[in-house]
């Protein structure tokens, strides 16, 4: 655990904690998140991959495997330690498996779900508690368009992203009676 620009619990920047920040979506949204002023609770399986991130801003690196409660559990803890709450919740981390729907390898295809639709699941249900007592909070949800349409190869991909749309939905409903929010935000999946 890193952090660095230590300031009050009770700053007024909104707090983002977001998943999978090694590469891509995650890292580029942590880096814009930080340079905005945001306290950014920044994680990853292997932190010391998103260290350089701790120092552009007011910055918690954590180790994070979404498929892992214990780990969860702690960076929640930690995150509402230094910064008394998350306001923003982005569940980014995710992976794909491509294959032909008779070709896929069971244990590929569950790892994808367990990482894509039960780590964001994991997630949500660890942050609402918080965003519930506090009657404010957002959450994204990293999709795709694989979550709206299917395509060649995708079929278990699309899968998972279908749960994350469904779920998005749902849980929007239930978050604005109480004043948060949710959504998923799609990305274009090549093709």
């Amino acid at each position: 655990m890193t952090t660095k620009n230590k300031k009050s619990a009770n700053s007024e920047k909104p707090v983002w904690f977001i998943t999978g920040c090694s590469t891509g979506f995650g890292r580029e949204l942590a880096t814009q998140a930080l340079a905005r002023g945001f306290r950014t609770v920044v994680t990853a399986r292997k932190p010391e991959q998103v260290e350089e991130l701790a120092a552009k801003g007011e910055a918690l690196v954590l180790k994070l495997d979404v498929t892992d409660q214990g780990q969860i559990d702690a960076a929640i803890k930690a995150a509402e330690e230094k910064f008394g709450g998350i306001d923003v919740l982005v569940n980014n981390a995710g992976i794909g498996y491509f294959a032909a729907i008779e070709e896929g390898e069971e244990n590929e295809v569950r790892r994808m779900f367990e990482i894509n639709v039960f780590g964001m699941s994991r997630m949500i249900q660890a942050v609402l508690p918080g965003m519930r007592k506090r009657r404010t909070g957002y959450i994204v949800n990293i999709s795709s368009l694989a979550g709206l349409r299917s395509a060649p190869a995708l079929g278990f991909y699309n899968a998972t992203k279908f749960a994350v749309e469904g779920l998005s939905v749902r849980f929007c409903r239930k978050l604005n009676r109480w004043g948060s929010k949710s959504s998923s935000l799609n990305r274009a999946v090549p093709h």
